[in-house]
């Protein structure tokens, strides 16, 4: 799963990034990440990242740093394509110190800049810095798998894979969000970028922000494209079955990359099953089920 934290200090702030705010912060994120843990530390920003090890255990090590330095991220999440990028990057002359999709996030910002998002297919939250620009770059997945929290002061941009994170640092106002609160009441959530406290916010999925001492811009990179179809461009049942049955076995292989043993959660409904069943099929050898059950017979669906 893994987390990520940050304190981005403008040029008029008066509150320098600390290591203390930094490893509490993490702190309170910690079951997110409880394999290792990493901070990066200068005047103007602090970067922090707890981690469960999934790809390249023994050398994927966050924050990472590439050109010198000039370069540093914290990522959450899974570049599913890894290799295709690599593999492109490599043809581009970029050289690789890893195994880990991190290592690929970083160095395709490098090449490609925020472009480089057009071309991930996976679920992640990103961070990156660079300290010859003194500038920070988020991003979030397209469809928002992946959390990323944000706020700003007067003098500090903060954010985290979870709201508490940011919470830790003493000069972050908590004020409930009562039009926030209200929606929560009507639709069970909040409507993205709001949460339920005052000066909190959610970057939106398909999103990705840049922060530097001129302030702050973000720009949607991905949205659903709707598109209607006239009837008589349909295409046959059968054929539209054995498509999708195609790309449920792609989206289901590409998953199946790690460096760990891969487990399912069954619960004996439709989804879950038929998840399981594609695993089985691929990769018979790998799979492990876990179901939950209830004592409440109106919650227990083992049966």
């Amino acid at each position: 799963m893994c987390g990520i934290a940050g304190i981005f200090n403008n040029e008029s702030g008066e509150h320098t990034p600390a290591e203390q705010q930094l490893i509490s912060m993490l702190a309170a994120i910690r079951h997110r990440g409880p394999d290792e843990s990493g901070i990066y530390l200068n005047q103007k920003i602090g970067l922090g990242h707890v981690r469960l090890s999934i790809i390249d255990i023994f050398s994927g090590q966050q924050p990472m740093a590439a050109n010198n330095g000039q370069y540093r991220i914290v990522y959450n999440g899974e570049l599913f394509n890894f290799p295709e990028i690599r593999h492109k990057l490599e043809k581009l002359g970029i050289q690789f110190t890893t195994q880990s999709d991190t290592e690929v996030v970083l160095k395709a910002y490098i090449q490609w800049g925020p472009s480089c998002l057009q071309q991930f297919n996976g679920q992640f939250s990103i961070a990156i810095w660079d300290n010859k620009k003194s500038e920070l770059f988020l991003a979030r997945d397209r469809l928002g798998i992946r959390p990323l929290f944000y706020t700003q002061t007067s003098s500090n941009f903060i954010f985290c894979s979870e709201i508490k994170g940011i919470f830790q640092l003493p000069y972050v106002d908590r004020k409930i969000n009562h039009k926030a609160l209200a929606q929560i009441f009507t639709f069970w959530t909040t409507i993205t970028p709001y949460t339920p406290f005052e000066q909190i916010f959610e970057l939106p999925p398909g999103h990705f922000m840049t922060i530097n001492n001129k302030g702050t811009s973000q720009h949607r990179y991905w949205n659903l494209p709707f598109t209607q179809k006239k009837s008589d461009s349909s295409i046959p049942f059968e054929t539209a079955s054995e498509e999708l049955l195609r790309l449920l076995k792609d989206s289901v292989k590409i998953r199946l990359r790690a460096d760990v043993e891969v487990a399912a959660y069954l619960s004996g409904g439709l989804d879950s099953s038929i998840t399981t069943a594609l695993i089985h099929e691929l990769s018979p050898a790998m799979l492990h089920t876990f179901s939950i059950g209830f004592k409440e017979a109106e919650f227990d669906e083992t049966n």
